[in-house]
């Protein structure tokens, strides 16, 4: 079989992206409880609006392959964000069974790194440009 590094960019991009954008739809019914999480930490509730950027702008822009360097740079800050703010207790943790307590966010963090350093590939709408 022969090897393409821009079909398996185009999973790679199709997967977290879709799968973060769920998520992301998930908020558009408020983000109320991530305001409550910002404003015990004494930062601004209006932060809580960067959720829209992180988990349904930056992955729309995996999924269609515009300017993948720059959206999942956005992407894996959202994620550390995300770690910080809701999971952190959980870093450490194991799972009860085995895995890390954090995996599925380690899967979108890893993954969106890994989009920032090769790119949306070929196969994207944007491949042309250093941001891509």
């Amino acid at each position: 079989m022969r090897r393409s590094p821009d079909f398996g960019l185009l999973i790679l991009r199709l997967s977290v992206g879709v799968l973060m954008l769920l998520h992301g739809i998930a908020k558009l019914k408020g983000v109320g409880g991530i305001e409550g999480m910002l404003q015990d930490k004494g930062l601004p509730g209006f932060l809580a609006y960067g959720v829209y950027i992180g988990e349904i702008a930056a992955p729309i822009f995996l999924i269609v392959g515009y300017r993948t360097r720059v959206a999942a740079l956005v992407f894996a800050i959202n994620c550390v964000v995300a770690a910080l703010l809701a999971h952190a207790d959980d870093i450490t943790q194991l799972s009860k069974s085995g895995g890390w307590a954090v995996e599925l966010l380690g899967l979108y963090f890893f993954g969106a790194i890994a989009l920032f350093f090769t790119g949306g590939g070929k196969l994207a709408f944007s491949s042309s440009n250093k941001w891509d």
